[in-house]
């Protein structure tokens, strides 16, 4: 799943490296566009691209609905068994996807996300920008009692039935929709076995 609002001048490019990057582990996949109201020519790239490719499916919104409602509404309209979404940016390695895929397949947790707070992540971000993350994640482990220490990282997979179970309880609309969904899924699962 590739949330996009606006996104004209970097669709194309992550979804060709979504796509190459799927292709060195699995045969079986496909790359949804969730394409929110854009009015930069995005919807026109995104319609191209699912016409040339086959494993491509654009889903178009014509108002904007939000980053969460967008990802509601596209998540419920894949086919897989496993899910995973991506920052159209990219920030995370691609190197990163097999890892996240398999933490679902193969490891058989229901959620996994990437996290920009580790030791070892190389993260490009201002100060101001770093302080500020560190500060609402902290507040998030504090007040909702998550444990989990990057809710915001675009770089998640699910197991679609575990996902669905709790997915219309989702309140948020636009970006606090990914720290919903990760203490709301902490709070049904009750066991951290099922978090990765």
């Amino acid at each position: 799943m590739l949330p996009a609002h606006n996104e004209a001048e970097g669709i194309e490019d992550a979804v060709n490296q979504t796509r190459k990057a799927l292709a060195e582990f699995t045969s079986s996949f496909e790359i949804i566009i969730a394409e929110d109201g854009s009015t930069d020519g995005t919807a026109e790239i995104a319609s191209r691209i699912e016409a040339e490719t086959s494993v491509v499916e654009h889903v178009h919104s014509e108002a904007r609905l939000g980053r969460g409602k967008a990802l509601n509404h596209a998540f419920k309209l894949a086919t897989g068994e496993i899910l995973a979404y991506l920052d159209v940016d990219l920030s995370t390695d691609m190197k990163h996807l097999k890892p996240l895929i398999e933490a679902i397949e193969e490891e058989k947790y229901d959620f996994a996300t990437g996290s920009r707070m580790l030791k070892e992540s190389e993260v490009k971000r201002s100060f101001k920008r770093a302080a500020m993350s560190k500060v609402f994640n902290f507040l998030v482990r504090k007040i909702l009692r998550s444990k989990i220490r990057d809710h915001q990282c675009g770089f998640k997979s699910f197991r679609k039935d575990a996902l669905m179970r709790f997915l219309n309880e989702i309140k948020d609309e636009h970006w606090f929709w990914d720290t919903e969904m990760l203490v709301r899924a902490q709070r049904r699962c009750g066991n951290k076995s099922e978090f990765f």
